[in-house]
């Protein structure tokens, strides 16, 4: 009996510290993230920016916004706005950190170029057409959080668009980001 009673007490002793360990100094569980992604600002001259709500130990909810801040905006080719609400499943041992697959659907707007010929073989012309679209998508990731609440994450996912466009098709999701879980 003695033995039994000392192995639950060193379990929930162990248990006890690993949760601690997710908290932040008040004893509080911190539920929220901003971060911003720094590869799309760097590279592509996108504001890319989310919120994200971590539901619990396995599982979050977030929203993603993106603008584009410049002319030459390649992201896709052609958007230059979206507004990303997604899902995330944590597959780690840590509180909403480590490995995860994320299900996303996307609004988002841009200006596609197209080439009309004319005639043969020299004449034609660009014409610039505005698109909105919704798409659906997938990702997949890692985010890693410091006990002072750094988050740093990296993932990458594609979507289809579904309703309101035939091109482009696809949408691309991804980078790093950086941010701070309170």
């Amino acid at each position: 009996m003695p033995m039994r009673t000392l192995l639950l007490s060193l379990s929930l002793l162990l248990s006890a510290n690993l949760l601690a360990q997710d908290m932040d100094a008040n004893g509080i569980m911190p539920k929220h993230e901003l971060k911003l992604n720094a590869t799309n600002l760097i590279v592509a001259a996108y504001l890319d920016g989310a919120y994200e709500y971590l539901l619990n130990e396995e599982s979050s909810v977030g929203v993603g916004l993106l603008l584009g801040l410049g002319e030459d905006d390649i992201l896709d080719g052609y958007r230059t706005f979206s507004l990303t609400p997604y899902y995330r499943q944590f597959f780690s041992k840590g509180y909403a950190k480590g490995f995860f697959v994320e299900g996303f659907g996307m609004l988002n707007s841009g200006t596609t170029d197209d080439y009309i010929f004319d005639s043969f073989p020299d004449d034609g012309t660009y014409v610039e057409d505005n698109y909105t679209a919704v798409a659906f998508g997938i990702s997949i990731g890692g985010k890693f959080v410091t006990k002072r609440g750094f988050v740093a994450e990296l993932y990458t996912g594609v979507g289809r668009n579904l309703i309101g466009t035939d091109w482009p098709d696809f949408v691309g999701r991804g980078g790093v980001s950086l941010g701070y879980r309170f």
